[in-house]
């Protein structure tokens, strides 16, 4: 029987899981998520995931390979989203599925608006944003976009703890 990649909470704990996903990634899946050319993962991700207030969830296949993940950072007063999936996985509705749970865990923590940086014609991401099925709001500035929604709205079409009454991870 196939299992269904599930979303759990990760962190520093899985810093391994992460890095192994962040290199089997391609160069232009990384740039999409980064925006530049990264060092090895191993240098930078564990200060994405202790970053203080964040929450990071992870999508495992059958075997508990992390095969996706999904950052939500708190920007002052705003809260922004990041998500990475492997590109053997991309296709399949995961960032989507990421995207509305920390939109869920957005709305636990009172954030009313979810956004993310994007590049111009990233057409993965405007799948994702489109698949979302909620008004989003869009602006330009040079070479990025900024895209964002009521947390509600995207929280009310997925099951996130704010929706289902499930616990959230301790922020990381």
């Amino acid at each position: 029987m196939r299992r269904e990649p599930r979303i759990t909470p990760t962190g520093p704990a899985d810093l391994a899981r992460t890095v192994a996903l962040h290199r089997r990634c391609s160069p232009q899946t990384l740039w999409s998520r980064y925006h530049r050319a990264m060092p090895d993962p191993a240098i930078y991700l564990p200060g994405l995931l202790n970053r203080p207030g964040s929450v990071h969830l992870a999508v495992r296949d059958a075997t508990g390979r992390h095969i996706a993940v999904g950052h939500l950072m708190p920007d002052h007063s705003a809260v922004e989203a990041a998500l990475l999936v492997e590109d053997a996985w991309q296709g399949r509705g995961l960032g989507t599925r990421l995207l509305r749970r920390l939109a869920g865990y957005a709305l636990g923590g009172g954030w009313e608006t979810l956004y993310g940086l994007f590049l111009p014609g990233d057409e993965r991401i405007d799948a994702i944003l489109r698949h979302a099925d909620v008004p989003v709001h869009r602006t330009q500035e040079g070479d990025s976009v900024t895209a964002w929604a009521w947390t509600r709205d995207l929280a009310d079409r997925g099951a996130g703890p704010a929706t289902t009454g499930a616990s959230t991870p301790t922020p990381s």
